[in-house]
């Protein structure tokens, strides 16, 4: 394509056109001078009107007046872009495209930063559609005359180049939109003129290959001036693209805005697409693999939409042999996108080369696809599997297609269906469950994985040569997919978008539930009865009654099935210890017995057996323990058995009537006072006690109950309790455990919150816990959560794994305690040794504990504050006790405290007007504490506890500036009852000193050279009306330490996220909530205006090195205070309402680009 070179505009005299009669746009109150473009504008923003007729129109208008109907044009592209400027005749005549664009950007307004492609508000939602439409139909319109006239199209791709090329965001982008759509626009009329010369070409043939009489001379001359009109007119579009492209395109597609970078790369794909003959080239193809290495999301999508559209085509794909050579790694890379909707496009990508261009992808590429089958993000997984599908399966089980209609798949493709699926699990272990490779496959595959009649098959063939993992494999594929037939949710932990299921998938759903019933109720038993020595394989079987319709084992006749079914469940039962074949026994029982169907008699008499079974083993069992001061092995594992399969049951089943709680208890007294029984034993034992309380509650509670029964429950739950306290004490740390659960359990079930909801007659079974069962609970955490466990390695080996169940444990023991404190259970004391370990334990239990000191809060703020402060204390008596007070906030533990103090300050969130009681309140205490023991008579030497002081200071930028002043006054008054005191001030006095005094003193402060015990963050001026400033000096001493203004290199001020420290903002942002809603006193004035805001040495020539150091100070900032900030921020964020945006959205960075007019 040769270049094109815009012709200069007609020098003629615009003449004021008339509106036509009916016309849609409405131009009134216009001088005939002005260009008139506000009325094609607000048609275009409307979208009401017919944009074929708008366009007809304007064409009219331009065929009366060339000038003038060109103006209307120019200037509704400038008001596109949201400039409230425009190009009159005088300009248009006599200054140059860059003259007007420079004239333009010196009016734009830019001061929102929204234009109308930008705009928020439902006026606007559809402006660029019809913006768009509007070009699309002008060309159209245009394209048999006028599009060919130099004039208009030449000077609009010329005023479009150079608005694109503009520093202003509103131009670049408005009018890259118009030139790119006006460039898609113009490749669709030059496909059409390709096809109009294509169909001339054979014309002018035909006519020339005719015999001398029947050729007519007239016909093949018409024909080459049609050849010529169309060879002419092709060059005119080539010459127009040429100079769209490398006038806009070239530039564009690299722009800083990732909008004007997505416009580029979405409309190049769409001219590959439409006109590949001259578009589909390696030179235009570099652009999009370019790109595909861009850091903004939207952009990549684009690319991958793109080239999506272009592989699946299979026609287009030759073309793209080179390219996909020299991006193909690229491409294979962005599976692992951080961006989950790219890295499904990237995965999609793949699956349409892997289908349409053999071999390209090898064997190494595919294996980066595979491990995102377990992708957590389900869309991705199902993306993942699709490609897994056509690599893997699709070649080997490929159904042929017979008349249109797709054969039945022959039980082979079926069985190497399922044996491929074994191996791609077994082999590439990237997993241990296969449900995530089930539902990934889902989609794809789901006919092939509904297909049960060949799952069971594989299982009950007596040689199907399956190994014991291909078993186990296969029986969770089995039940992974009748978990998706029936309940169609994905496994745990896997997101997805979807919020329900439509009508049809319902239905489908339903069809398929009762398919899968009558398929596996017959095969069932004969399963469980295959695999029952197996405990890894019986405990999923058993699960699969989850997923059944139960009324056709009623329905369907299928009541021997049951029968089978049960006979089978009472020999796994009696054959198996493990917790996840009896829970998931105990659980399929509880499912078939619900008296709703006819066969629960059946049901029930099955279950009495059973218990009947276990209850009078369990008692023979125990009669020889009590009396036997000796037990060998296999009898105490009997007993363990018995009592475990019985503790399963009675979790799910009301097993009341047997009567096993005084047993249990018997049991349970011996082993607290002899310590004879074997820990195997107990820990079941205590289970089934717990049991039996909470089904005799349930019974209590249905039904009016007699004051004798509910003091025989309070009597045997007391018992219990003793019980329990007992075992804390235990040397096997598995029965302290599961004592210290069930103590929490029980003690929060017969908290007062029992008596709730009109349960007013159950107050005598509330039960308040005594001081020594709370000291004991509060020391167990001490001893078995709050330690250090060692360093987690990859996280891959088995001992890592160990120790992640040990962390969940203790997590779990903690969440316990906890409730019990929120409760009212233990008394809010008790958080102290709690909140204290707040720091030290972030990583491992942060989240519980900010969830239980923002609880502690919400109940009583004060008591709150004074455990916090508790907190403190105790962890610097136990410190001091250890160290002594000599050096002692030098240690690392110490800086460890004062991290915790600040972290406790920042819980206290942005209302300072609200916490102002309580902070002076913890001051004040604090101040005590620290002067509360005093050193020996006649030792020169600092109170021991003085340096609890320090730890204070971090709390003081939440107190207003007269309670610094008071504050200051008290602790002057307690330090003269000192009669040591000595002749210069202590240093932890000097430090807590330094931060109550007014601002400007910090900054003497430090110019004088006082030892700093912590880098503090420098806060920079907060903004304020000029009119707060009441003295000359104030203004003075603030228009000097004000930095110089950068120069602005935008037009547009962007908003910036908080950087900063959260102590300054919160305390800035809090303290003109609070003077908003009163006047400043003059100290309070001072605190905002004085220049020693800023807690830095400066220079008072003037901005220098004071400056310079400013921002080094500022760029030096910690970034773990950042994390405490991000931290603090979620807790009080729904609190922060009546903050002003404008002041919170700046950060400390932005005080050096602040006008002296601004204060």
């Amino acid at each position: 394509m040769k270049k094109r070179a815009a012709k200069r505009p007609l020098k003629t005299t615009p003449v004021a056109k008339q509106p036509k009669k009916g016309s849609q746009m409405v131009r009134r109150g216009q001088k005939e001078s002005e260009p008139q473009a506000s009325d094609l504008f607000d048609a275009v923003k409307a979208a009401k009107s017919d944009m074929q007729s708008l366009v007809d129109e304007w064409l009219d208008s331009y065929k009366q007046d060339q000038d003038a109907g060109f103006l209307e044009l120019i200037n509704f592209f400038i008001r596109s872009c949201g400039c409230k400027g425009t190009v009159t005749p005088e300009m248009f005549k006599k200054m140059s495209n860059s003259e007007i664009i420079r004239h333009l950007t010196e009016q734009f307004n830019e001061d929102s930063g929204d234009y109308p492609l930008t705009a928020p508000g439902p006026s606007w939602k559809k402006f660029q559609g019809s913006f768009c439409e509007f070009v699309r139909t002008l060309v159209f319109r245009c394209q048999y005359g006028l599009l060919y006239d130099g004039f208009p199209m030449d000077n609009l791709i010329a005023l479009l180049t150079g608005l694109s090329d503009s520093q202003v965001r509103a131009f670049r982008h408005t009018s890259t939109l118009a030139a790119m759509t006006l460039m898609t626009s113009l490749v669709r009329v030059a496909l059409q003129l390709s096809v109009h010369k294509d169909y001339n070409h054979r014309q002018y043939e035909a006519e020339r290959n005719k015999g001398p009489g029947q050729r007519a001379p007239e016909r093949l001359e018409s024909l080459l001036e049609k050849r010529t009109e169309l060879q002419e007119h092709q060059e005119e579009i080539e010459g127009m693209m040429n100079a769209l492209f490398r006038g806009v395109f070239v530039h564009r597609y690299r722009d800083v805005l990732p909008e004007i970078r997505a416009i580029c790369i979405e409309e190049i794909g769409s001219w590959m697409q439409s006109y590949s003959t001259s578009f589909l080239t390696d030179s235009y193809l570099k652009y999009i693999g370019w790109t595909l290495h861009d850091k903004h999301r939207e952009v990549r999508l684009k690319c991958l939409k793109v080239l999506k559209g272009l592989y699946s085509n299979q026609e287009l794909t030759a073309r793209l042999e080179l390219f996909t050579s020299r991006f193909k790694d690229r491409m294979v890379s962005m599976v692992m996108d951080r961006e989950y909707d790219v890295a499904v496009e990237a995965v999609r990508l793949l699956t349409l080369i892997l289908k349409n261009m053999e071999g390209v992808l090898t064997d190494a590429d595919c294996e980066s696809v595979y491990p995102v089958v377990y992708a957590s993000n389900r869309a991705l997984a199902s993306a993942a599997g699709e490609f897994l599908y056509w690599k893997l399966f699709y070649p080997e089980c490929e159904t042929r297609m017979m008349g249109g209609r797709e054969q039945r798949r022959s039980p082979g493709a079926q069985r190497t269906f399922f044996h491929l699926l074994l191996s791609f699990f077994v082999e590439s272990e990237l997993h241990d469950h296969a449900a995530y490779l089930v539902d990934s496959l889902w989609d794809c595959a789901g006919s092939q994985l509904k297909n049960w009649e060949s799952l069971t098959s594989l299982l009950l063939e007596k040689d199907q040569n399956l190994g014991d993992v291909q078993e186990s494999t296969l029986i969770e594929i089995l039940v992974s997919s009748v978990q998706q037939a029936s309940e169609g949710h994905p496994p745990v932990g896997r997101v997805t978008g979807r919020k329900g299921l439509t009508p049809k998938e319902r239905k489908i759903q339903a069809n398929d539930k009762v398919k899968l019933t009558e398929h596996l109720i017959p095969l069932l038993p004969q399963l469980l009865a295959k695999f029952s020595a197996d405990a890894e394989k019986v405990a999923p079987l058993l699960q699969l009654l989850n997923y059944f319709d139960l009324n056709i084992y009623c329905t369907r006749r299928l009541e021997k099935h049951l029968e089978l079914f049960l006979q089978q469940l009472q020999e796994v039962v009696v054959k198996h210890a493990e917790p996840a074949v009896l829970d998931a026994g105990a659980h399929a029982l509880y499912l078939l017995c619900n008296p709703e169907f006819t066969f629960f008699s059946r049901v029930d008499f099955a279950r009495s057996q059973l218990v009947d079974l276990l209850t009078d083993r369990f008692q023979q069992e125990l009669e020889e323990l009590l009396q036997s001061s000796f037990l060998d092995e296999d009898e105490v594992y009997s007993l363990a058995a018995t009592l475990k399969r019985l503790s399963a049951f009675y979790n799910a089943h009301d097993l009341t009537r047997w009567e096993l709680y005084e047993p249990c208890y018997r049991l349970l007294r011996k082993a607290v006072d002899t310590g004879e029984v074997p820990h195997q034993v107990i820990l079941p034992a205590l289970t089934l006690v717990y049991f039996s309380i909470l089904w005799t509650l349930t019974h209590i509670s249905g039904s009016g109950a007699s004051q004798k029964q509910l003091l025989s429950l309070k009597g045997r739950m007391v018992a219990f309790c003793e019980l329990c306290q007992s075992c804390l004490s235990d040397v096997d740390p598995e029965i302290q455990e599961q004592a210290f659960v069930l103590l929490s359990d029980l003690l929060l079930i017969f908290s007062p919150q029992m008596i709730v909801g009109g349960r007013d007659f159950l107050r005598p079974l509330v039960f308040f816990p005594e001081a020594t069962l709370q000291s004991e609970l509060a020391s167990f955490l001490m001893d078995h959560v709050f330690i250090q466990p060692g360093e987690l390695g990859s996280g891959h080996s088995q001992e890592d794994h160990l120790k992640i169940e040990q962390l969940h444990q203790r997590r779990r023991l903690l969440a316990g305690f906890c409730k019990l404190l929120i409760y009212g259970v233990l008394e809010m004391d008790a958080a102290s040794d709690v909140f204290k370990h707040y720091n030290k334990f972030y990583n491992d239990y942060g989240d519980i504990i900010k969830e239980t000191l923002t609880r502690a809060r919400q109940i009583d703020r004060s008591h709150c504050s004074r455990i916090l402060l508790l907190s403190l204390k105790q962890l610097y008596t136990e410190l001091l006790q250890e160290q002594g007070p000599q050096g002692l906030n030098e240690l690392p533990a110490f800086s460890e405290m004062r991290d915790l103090a600040r972290r406790f300050a920042l819980s206290f969130g942005p209302q300072q007007l609200q916490n102002r009681d309580l902070m002076v309140m913890l001051h004040k205490e604090g101040i005590k504490f620290s002067l509360s023991e005093l050193p020996p008579a006649g030792s020169s030497s600092q109170p021991p506890n003085l340096a609890f002081l320090e730890l204070l200071s971090e709390f003081s930028p939440r107190l207003f500036h007269p309670d610094k002043q008071l504050l200051l006054s008290y602790l002057e008054k307690c330090l003269q009852q000192v009669s040591q005191a000595p002749g210069h001030a202590w240093g932890p006095v000097t430090t807590y000193c330094r931060s109550l005094s007014p601002v400007e003193n910090t900054a003497e402060a430090s110019l004088q050279g006082y030892p700093r015990s912590k880098k503090r963050r420098i806060e920079g001026p907060s903004r304020r009306l000029r009119g707060d400033i009441s003295s000359s000096q104030e203004e003075s001493l603030q228009l000097n330490s004000i930095p110089p203004t950068p120069t602005l290199t935008s037009t547009a001020v962007k908003s910036r996220q908080p950087l900063g420290g959260l102590e300054e903002m919160e305390e800035g942002g809090s303290e003109l909530e609070f003077t908003q809603g009163q006047p400043l006193s003059g100290t309070q004035r001072s605190k905002f205006s004085s220049p020693q805001h800023f807690r830095t040495p400066l220079n008072p020539s003037g901005p220098g090195l004071g400056n310079q150091l400013t921002r080094l100070s500022l760029m030096e900032e910690d970034e773990e205070e950042l994390e405490i900030q991000n931290e603090s921020s979620e807790e009080w964020q729904y609190t922060n309402k009546h903050s002003s945006s404008s002041e919170h959205g700046r950060d400390l960075l932005d005080s050096t680009e602040l006008n002296v007019e601004d204060f």
